[in-house]
């Protein structure tokens, strides 16, 4: 009895592994198939969340010309975060993205030196910064600017409550609020969190501390 149960599974063998063999293949099509409708889906949303970010929290820019030399070269490429300026104002310090004044086209890329209320003056190659905790002008020391580095030019301007005095870091090369003036808050795109591009300078950046 034995011997004819094994016979039997033997002889059968090629019998049952031909039907299970095309369910398994049926099942292989299926399992294909589940998997490119799950990748689909899973680049349908991933494409979804990439849009909502690169549109509403963050933004990509590509630094053009040799404004902000040191901090920033030509052809770099930034991380522009366009949300934290929604929940708080810009610190100085901080380098932003904003409309140009001359083409609201164009962005430019700066750092914040004046906050609203302040009167800042630029003379004798120094920045002065008046406001209420220094009634009689602090001089700005930046640590992220070489000591070569001199801050050209004659103006005072004092700022409205939503006005910012920006400059470039190549104080040489820069058009900016020595130039144009304060800009509106409203200008402003947000500020510059991480640099992609090249990879040799891959960086995040946070804000400098000043010496008032």
């Amino acid at each position: 009895m034995t011997d004819e149960k094994n016979t039997k599974h033997t002889d059968d063998l090629l019998d049952i592994t031909q039907p299970e063999d095309s369910d398994q293949e049926q099942s292989t099509l299926g399992k294909v198939g589940l998997f490119f409708l799950e990748f689909i889906k899973v680049a349908l949303l991933a494409g979804l969340t990439i849009g909502l970010v690169r549109y509403f929290l963050f933004k990509p820019f590509y630094v053009k010309g040799q404004s902000m030399v040191p901090t920033f070269y030509e052809r770099e490429y930034l991380i522009v975060d366009e949300i934290t300026y929604r929940f708080r104002e810009p610190e100085r310090g901080e380098v932003i993205v904003f409309r140009a004044p001359i083409d609201e086209k164009d962005f430019y890329l700066k750092r914040v030196i004046g906050l609203p209320g302040e009167r800042v003056r630029v003379d004798d190659n120094k920045i002065v910064i008046y406001n209420e905790k220094y009634p009689e002008g602090v001089v700005v020391e930046e640590s992220y600017l070489p000591i070569s580095k001199k801050t050209s030019g004659s103006v005072i301007f004092t700022l409205g409550a939503d006005e910012y005095f920006v400059l470039g870091d190549n104080r040489e090369a820069s058009f900016d609020s020595r130039r144009f003036g304060p800009i509106p808050r409203s200008d402003i795109i947000g500020r510059t969190v991480f640099r992609g591009w090249p990879f040799s300078r891959i960086s995040t950046f946070s804000t400098p501390e000043y010496n008032f």
